[in-house]
């Protein structure tokens, strides 16, 4: 059986995860790409239940650098598939193994990526080790993408959850600055801190993290609300103490007093 809505469709192995097949096709046109159960798992309702629950938790969901999930259908050939935007591109994976990792790679890693951890952090989702597998940076554009992003969703996420995506993080962004032998000061401080082996000594959640990383932007912001403080106080003082300019007052004028007039002297 053929389905016209379904062409050019194409199994992408390096893009395989642990449970799933990952295809790139064209619904209607349109480039996508489609999730399914690798074979040996299809027919096991533990795994088809472990797919319809990663589409229900993955489908609210809405970020500029989170993979968006538009269906969940049969296709013919293939099976029962979440279908997402159009990914294609590479992985930090393949840049790092292709010595093409760029400052603007890293500059996204350094925002993009703690805006999506934060954000998935947010919404209490459980996900899969962030790894260089699962960081895509799409063709053409280049923009940063969060693949494999959710299994379940929590009314909580324990420490050990985000604790996890701190280290993780930590572990990527070691790798790229030793890979590529970037000295940034900052992005180095952040990765040994995330990945300390004492984890008391790690951040305590990716805000911690995001305001790290924007150490330098942070001090400045803090110095000048402190200097505006000092200043106000200054003048405050000033304006109390006798040295303070004084109110000019106007010199209070009379008025002319009036004789007073009898009717005899009329």
């Amino acid at each position: 059986m053929t389905d016209e809505r379904w062409t050019e469709i194409e199994h992408l192995p390096e893009w395989d995860e642990e449970f799933y097949h990952i295809y790139t096709a064209k619904k209607f046109g349109k480039w996508v790409m489609i999730k399914t159960l690798r074979p040996e798992f299809r027919d096991d309702p533990r795994y088809q239940n472990m797919i319809e629950q990663e589409f229900d938790v993955r489908y609210s969901l809405a970020h500029p650098n989170i993979v968006m999930i538009n269906d969940f259908e049969e296709i013919p050939g293939i099976g029962r598939c979440i279908v997402t935007d159009d990914v294609y591109g590479d992985s930090l994976r393949k840049l790092l193994n292709e010595g093409k990792v760029t400052d603007a790679h890293i500059s996204q890693l350094r925002h993009q990526l703690v805006n999506a951890l934060e954000y998935i952090q947010s919404k209490h989702i459980l996900h899969s080790p962030l790894r260089p597998e699962n960081i895509i940076f799409t063709e053409n554009i280049g923009n940063l993408k969060l693949i494999d992003v959710g299994f379940d969703q929590r009314p909580s996420l324990s420490h050990q959850s985000t604790a996890d995506d701190i280290y993780n993080y930590g572990k990527v962004l070691t790798e790229v600055l030793d890979a590529t032998g970037n000295t940034d000061p900052v992005l180095r401080r952040v990765a040994r801190r995330c990945t300390d082996p004492d984890p008391k000594r790690r951040y305590r959640d990716m805000q911690q993290v995001h305001l790290a990383l924007e150490n330098r932007s942070s001090r400045t912001l803090y110095i000048i609300v402190i200097a505006f403080l000092l200043l106000m106080l200054v003048l405050v003082v000033w304006l109390k103490s006798p040295y303070s300019p004084q109110p000019i007052h106007g010199g209070t004028s009379s008025a002319p007093e009036i004789e007073n007039v009898s009717p005899n002297n009329i």
